[in-house]
């Protein structure tokens, strides 16, 4: 990461994002419907395939985290797990200080040790028609084009921490696709991660 991607405030990272060029994407649960002979987009994806990828992505997190704490016992006995905080604000102006509260508040109660605190500005993609094979994108930009979260899994990789903490997955992503991908990625990658203060829920973000 280079030293323009973030603009670091004492523990915080303040990270605004710019969607990519030339990409192409489409908001969360969204897939083509044909209509009058031009597709348009269903925001309803059916409720119990959706109920049945929400259960398969939480068995799959807390498979992670079950790998973490073995290997790690192993190793350091009862030291606290080491957390990032990290959260998504919705504007350039707004503050995460509420997330950290709550985060902190979550963190005490399972014994974990809060690390350093990231934060990215969400920065919407743009709605747009594609193949149902690409179908159910994410509503902001991809955790891994956010300086923030880049941040995190740098940190992570350098063994400052064990896992990251969030509010619920819509901080991360909120296509069923990119959000697995996320915890493959730390889990294989950063051999960390994530824990959801709100477990992961059938229904987006409104």
């Amino acid at each position: 990461m280079s030293q323009h991607d973030a603009i670091k405030l004492g523990p915080d990272v303040l990270s605004p994002v710019a969607p990519g060029q030339g990409q192409v994407t489409q908001t969360a649960g969204e897939a083509p419907v044909a209509s009058k002979g031009c597709p348009r987009l269903s925001r309803t994806p059916h409720p119990a395939k959706r109920q049945s990828r929400v259960g398969e992505l939480r068995a799959v997190r807390l498979q992670f985290y079950r790998k973490v704490v073995e290997t790690r016992d192993l190793r350091k006995g009862d030291q606290p797990l080491r957390l990032l905080a990290y959260s998504l604000v919705p504007s350039p102006g707004a503050r995460p200080d509420e997330d950290w509260g709550t985060l902190q508040t979550e963190a005490e109660q399972h014994g974990y040790a809060i690390g350093a605190r990231l934060h990215d500005v969400a920065v919407p993609v743009p709605a747009t028609r594609i193949p149902a094979s690409r179908a159910s994108r994410s509503v902001y930009t991809p955790p891994w084009q956010r300086p923030g979260w880049r941040e995190a899994e740098r940190q992570l990789r350098d063994g400052l921490a064990e896992g990251v903490i969030v509010l619920d997955r819509h901080n991360i992503s909120s296509d069923d696709d990119e959000y697995h991908a996320v915890l493959v990625h730390l889990s294989e990658q950063c051999g960390a991660f994530l824990h959801l203060v709100i477990p992961e829920e059938p229904s987006a973000p409104t």
